[in-house]
């Protein structure tokens, strides 16, 4: 049995307050009062109409007050039971155009279905691209009113700072957000303004990981990370750096669910990868064995390497910190650059194949008759190479 609403009052709507997220308080009958994050509060009527959803803009508040929203509110209701669109009405009655959905709340409406499939860092970036960069120009802006040059102008004021990527990013973000309103039937939305828009954008600079490729610099720097003094969890995490090669993300935000010990496997899942595809990385023995360590320490927790808070996983910056702190500056070594190490090494002085490197790097590349990426092909040959690469970095460690 369905929970009856309790009226709003006045007082409750002066003292309510904005929060992390945007939410709504009810009235009842479909009448709502939309709370953003900045804190402008509007008016909405919920409702079905031909088995569509549609969200009906009646005013914002304090400049529409509660009786009044409740009068808009029976009006509209009153046409809806005579079988009459209320949005299509005040078109047809010549009422002002900036009536309708707020780019803001399809935005969140987006934002809390994709999350579900990224990463809980992955989601926190996005939710900070939107905020900051995407809400303060079209957030309370009708998403049937923005246009292409709307969205330009958004761009240009993140490429103003000099975030040329970034401006890539949430011209991204931003894009996505229409395609869900397209989508899910938001009311005045025909095209995506932010299509093609990347053509007019500037270029950010390509950027290229600082990466070893030297035997003797890559033995230094092994030696170096044994000779750590900080946390054991974070000296274990960089040993596996170099040795696993995937992602940085992938690696902090590793579980203990994902991982076999007694297979020797990890299976990272989809949502982890950059490319939707989940990959497996065979185990070599030394990593096994640093991971049976690491279960003395956190094998009851979620995260192989637990952060601070409780169900986190290592900050970002934690093992950038220990390699400067070991001595290895930015524009010599970074965690991603353990990726580009591995794929010169495995190739030029072990031998392996670059289908067998490119799928244990988790790229997604077609076969060569052109057919569909296949994460688990080469798998063999993967397993083979990632002991052998495993040996090779302990000869180079014990080598002078």
């Amino acid at each position: 049995m369905p929970i009856p609403i309790v009226p709003l009052s006045d007082t409750q709507i002066k003292r309510c307050k904005p929060q992390d997220k945007p939410y709504r308080l009810f009235d009842g009958g479909g009448l709502c009062l939309f709370i953003a994050v900045k804190g402008r509060k509007t008016w909405q009527y919920r409702y079905k109409f031909n088995g569509k959803s549609a969200t009906m803009t009646l005013g914002v508040y304090p400049d529409v007050g509660l009786a009044k929203a409740r009068e808009l509110h029976r009006e509209a209701r009153s046409l809806l039971g005579d079988g009459i669109n209320p949005i299509e009405e005040r078109k047809r009655q010549g009422e002002p155009e900036k009536q309708g959905t707020l780019f803001s709340t399809v935005a969140r409406e987006w934002f809390e279905i994709a999350k579900s499939e990224w990463t809980e860092g992955h989601a926190k970036k996005m939710f900070y691209r939107l905020e900051r960069d995407a809400m303060p120009v079209l957030g309370n802006m009708v998403i049937g009113d923005i246009t292409a040059q709307d969205v330009l102008r958004t761009l240009r004021f993140v490429e103003d700072r000099g975030a040329i990527d970034t401006a890539h990013r949430v011209k991204g973000i931003i894009s996505q957000v229409f395609i869900h309103a397209l989508v899910t039937g938001v009311e005045g939305i025909a095209a995506n303004p932010a299509a093609g828009l990347s053509r007019v954008l500037r270029k950010p600079k390509v950027r290229h990981m600082p990466a070893i490729t030297d035997p003797d610099e890559l033995a230094r720097l092994l030696r170096s990370i044994d000779s750590y003094k900080g946390a054991y969890i974070t000296k274990c995490a960089l040993r596996l750096a170099p040795m696993l090669f995937v992602r940085p993300g992938e690696l902090r935000s590793a579980e203990w669910e994902e991982i076999n010990l007694d297979e020797a496997v990890w299976r990272i899942p989809a949502n982890k990868t950059k490319t939707g595809e989940f990959l497996i990385v065979p185990l070599a023995r030394q990593v096994v064995a640093i991971l049976q360590d690491v279960t003395l320490f956190t094998g009851d927790d979620r995260y192989v390497f637990q952060g601070k808070a409780d169900n986190s996983f290592m900050n970002d910056n934690t093992l950038l910190k220990a390699l400067r702190t070991l001595g290895w500056s930015a524009d010599k070594v970074t965690i991603h650059g353990f990726r580009a190490t591995a794929r010169t090494f495995l190739h030029e002085r072990l031998g392996f194949s670059p289908d067998a490197i490119e799928a244990q790097l988790g790229h997604r590349v077609p076969d060569r008759l052109g057919g569909a990426y296949n994460r688990t092909k080469h798998l063999d040959e993967r397993t083979r190479m990632m002991q052998a690469w495993a040996d090779y970095l302990d000869e180079l460690k014990s080598s002078r």
